[in-house]
């Protein structure tokens, strides 16, 4: 698919809540925690939006990618902790780093987003209308996480990726989205209102809910499915691959995951001990940081694997 990444961009919150941190707040410990999820600390959002985490993404990934705002076609983003909803993060981001194009916000993929991203952002460069394209994945989880829940408050962090792509070359190989639908895992309840006439549940509170043990049993199942089909469907070999790019969700799902597929372990990319799990914005952060690492070279293929709440689950294979 005519698809070139241009350039990237992150942001991270510089508030850092470690585990010993965390420690002070419920029943856990540092060695707990790592021991888990292989976590030792989280960025949170003290005073920035998810519109605004994503500008200063989105800012950065325009200069990297030496592409002005005003040139812009398309701006696609994603996020499950948007300020309203309506206008979304999108349009937002769009009057805040002076675009004039139309924007648009993928809701309800979790930590899939940056992947549906992707694959939404090639379907429309494939209409010929679309040339540059912004995509943005933005997330503060600080601000739907139960921070008296050491199931999910020693996993959850704020944080934001955005990349520029253009039609100029055909880099996308390969893309995979599935939805398997689901509420019972993974859920992010909306915040319900008060209709005199709503005779149905009314939902406490507007926190993550996760059952631990059928989310690892998904995503390692997913991940490494994914990953393989991907490669089979590209004929590709584990020499061919420079990096694999998964969702920083657990290193225990990563490891697991690795084991299930012919790519070597060393390939395999994370950032989890540092950030946490930033759900959608968890693979273009790392890739951004790969990207000014200088550990990217045209040329170099990139797998992209995730999975999230819903359920759903996909992956991409670049050509850098």
């Amino acid at each position: 698919m005519n698809f070139k990444v241009l350039g990237t961009g992150s942001y991270i919150p510089p508030r850092v809540v470690t585990n010993d941190e965390l420690a002070t707040m419920m029943d856990t410990s540092d060695e707990a925690v790592m021991k888990l999820v292989g976590i030792k600390e989280r960025h949170v959002s003290v005073n920035e939006t998810t519109s605004q985490m994503g500008v200063n993404a989105a800012k950065a990934a325009l200069e990297n990618s030496g592409v002005k705002a005003e040139d812009l076609d398309l701006i696609l983003c994603v996020t499950m902790t948007a300020e309203y909803a309506n206008p979304g993060i999108g349009a937002l981001i769009q009057r805040d780093i002076g675009a004039k194009c139309p924007a648009m916000d993928i809701g309800g993929v979790a930590c899939t987003g940056f992947v549906y991203l992707l694959e939404t952002a090639a379907s429309f460069i494939a209409t010929g209308k679309y040339k540059k394209v912004l995509l943005v994945a933005s997330e503060r989880l600080s601000d739907v996480t139960d921070w008296s829940d050491r199931n999910t408050a020693i996993i959850f962090s704020d944080g934001a990726g955005a990349m520029v792509v253009s039609d100029e070359e055909d880099n996308l190989l390969s893309s995979k989205v599935n939805t398997f639908g689901d509420d019972e895992v993974i859920v992010v309840p909306n915040k319900s209102g008060k209709s005199p006439f709503w005779e149905g549940k009314v939902e406490e509170n507007g926190f993550i809910f996760m059952n631990g043990k059928k989310t690892y049993r998904f995503a390692i199942a997913q991940m490494s499915d994914t990953i393989n089909e991907m490669m089979a469907e590209c004929n590709l070999k584990d020499e061919d691959i420079k990096w694999v790019v998964p969702h920083q969700a657990n290193i225990r799902i990563i490891n697991e995951a690795m084991r299930k597929v012919d790519i070597s372990d060393e390939k395999f990319k994370t950032s989890i001990e540092r950030y946490g799990n930033n759900s959608s914005a968890c693979i273009p952060i790392l890739i951004d940081e790969m990207n000014r690492n200088g550990e990217l070279e045209r040329g170099d293929k990139i797998v992209l694997v995730a999975f999230g709440g819903g359920l759903h689950s996909g992956g991409a294979i670049l050509r850098w």
